[in-house]
């Protein structure tokens, strides 16, 4: 059970405030409601490109890094389709400070055009290391761009290609500010040794000046249902052949949302799932296999991915992996296994919240949500999940015109 008290200034801030006494340290989070799925599609990668440029000094502070070590404190950020996040922590005696630093820049960045231009190659030098140059990087630039048509979880969080970040100007950066990193676009979520009474007289006197931006309506296209399968092939210089496969699931606030994380576990979430122990532990189809969801709002993706063993071919592999999920579709799964899944889900939602700059980021996450307390539920919510109600999910999803799969060559 994770404590909460929240308010909402005036501009439109809403503030979430988590008192842990036993805590010399505060977590001070703020998240923006905005992520690449808000980006235009000419124009990608903006979103992860301001997670840089807001670390590069705003209207009166130079250097964002500087006097938050000073303090004793340290940051970072990321971003995903989603959101984007950024976070610190620091002595609770010197929480003044994250409000200083976090509120200038909102207020406004010093939109330098050197900082611009040092971290479009930041970014572009990041998209060259983590997606072009690296073994199967550029997977998930395909994937996505397969199984998604409409929706803009079409392209990743760094953007589509590397000419639109190249191509961005200071009017561009300009105009996403103003539209998103405004106050009445974020949630801001003070934790850890604090009191509510001390973080609404701070957020009132840093975070109040600050004038409200226009009301954001996300008005996204909606992906059509896949009615057929889709797949591609690939082929570069890596070291072994690799399947992947992704099934389009509901997003987060999905009544069966926690049911496909559990039947995603018990697919491929752990070195005892199905797929692992048949696959890799037995046949030794392959050397590596996983299934993951996106865990997004708008409905996402359960992705399965294995690489595979030398001389094992791509048909043998699949036909092994659709094996699996034929079981899981026809079979009834003893309680024992599924009560292990429960178990699983509880010991890591247990030991992520012990962490307190994780407790602040599932509180700003459920307020964006719509509901803080949706952190509180989610144990309920995995209890009543059903044995039957994994394999109907199964059933319903994972089908081959549900499917779409890149079968990843290796060159030679």
């Amino acid at each position: 059970m994770i404590d909460f008290n929240c308010f909402t200034l005036d501009n439109g801030l809403r503030v979430v405030v988590h008192e842990d006494p036993s805590s010399a340290i505060a977590a001070v989070n703020i998240m923006y409601d905005v992520g690449s799925r808000d980006e235009a599609p000419t124009k990608t990668g903006f979103a992860h490109l301001f997670e840089h440029l807001m670390f590069g000094g705003s209207q009166n502070i130079p250097v964002y890094d500087r006097p938050l070590q000073q303090v004793g404190g340290e940051n970072n950020a990321y971003t995903t389709p989603d959101i984007t996040n950024y976070y610190c922590t620091l002595p609770a005696a010197n929480l003044e400070t994250a409000f200083w630093l976090e509120s200038d820049r909102m207020l406004g960045l010093s939109f330098a055009p050197k900082v611009l231009a040092v971290q479009q190659k930041v970014v572009i030098e990041e998209f060259k290391e983590g997606y072009l140059n690296q073994p199967y990087g550029d997977v998930w630039l395909k994937l996505c761009d397969l199984a998604y048509t409409q929706h803009p979880y079409r392209w990743p969080t760094i953007g589509k290609e590397i000419g639109h970040i190249e191509a961005a100007t200071m009017e561009d950066v300009k105009a996403f500010f103003y539209q998103f990193y405004v106050p009445n676009n974020a949630v801001l979520v003070v934790a850890g040794g604090v009191r509510y009474d001390d973080v609404k007289r701070l957020s009132e006197r840093w975070f109040g000046p600050i004038p409200t931006g226009p009301a954001y309506q996300r008005a996204l296209p909606q992906e059509p249902p896949q009615t057929s399968p889709r797949s591609l092939h690939v082929t570069a210089d890596v070291p072994h052949n690799a399947l992947y496969k992704a099934y389009h699931v509901p997003g987060r606030l999905s009544p069966d949302y926690h049911t496909v994380e559990l039947m995603t576990e018990l697919l491929g979430g752990s070195k005892s799932s199905r797929l692992y122990e048949a696959l890799v532990n037995k046949k030794q189809f392959f050397n590596s296999i996983e299934a993951y969801t996106t865990t997004s709002n708008d409905p996402g993706l359960c992705i399965l991915s294995g690489t595979l063993n030398e001389g094992v071919s791509f048909e043998v592999a699949e036909e092994a992996m659709q094996t699996i999920i034929a079981e899981i579709e026809r079979e009834a799964m003893p309680p024992q296994e599924l009560d292990k899944l429960k178990n699983q889900a509880e010991a890591h939602r247990t030991f992520e919240a012990v962490g307190l700059c994780h407790r602040a980021e599932i509180l700003a996450e459920a307020t964006l949500l719509g509901d803080t307390n949706l952190v509180n539920r989610e144990a309920e919510e995995i209890g009543k999940v059903t044995a039957a109600a994994i394999r109907q999910a199964a059933q319903r999803m994972l089908q081959g015109d549900n499917c779409s799969t890149i079968y990843y060559h290796r060159k030679g």
